[in-house]
């Protein structure tokens, strides 16, 4: 069992920052490849960016490519989203989410935990 909480989000203006952390609970934390979604109002849930296990390898959407950054720290079971450049589009509620195993990582459906989220607003 791997219990999730994101935190760190707020409202920003376009072109800030902000850094989205999620805490995991559970012994096999290291275990899981990581991933971020958002969803916004009236929209499907998206894929925002993924990292392995060992963070060796990331992920990106296209529209994050160069503007977003993920990290994990294993030791202190927690997984970042460093978000510069921040648009409008990018607003929406953003889950963390855990996935075992090697699977397709950009889809949430494979994924096994989820976060509650937490809004991300960005103004223009």
């Amino acid at each position: 069992q791997v219990q999730l909480v994101e935190s760190g989000g707020g409202l920003v203006q376009a072109g800030g920052s902000l850094r989205l952390s999620c805490a995991a609970s559970g012994r096999t934390y290291s275990d899981y490849a990581m991933g971020w979604f958002r969803q916004a109002p009236g929209k499907e849930r998206e894929f925002v960016v993924a990292i392995s296990r060992s963070g060796g390898r990331t992920y990106y959407a296209d529209s994050v490519k160069g503007r977003f950054t993920i990290s994990r720290d294993n030791a202190k079971k927690v997984v970042y989203l460093q978000m510069n450049s921040l648009k409008p589009e990018d607003t929406a509620v953003y889950y963390c989410a855990a996935c075992s195993g090697y699977r397709d990582y950009l889809n949430g459906d494979e994924y096994d935990y989820w976060g509650q989220g937490t809004q991300v607003t960005v103004s223009s």
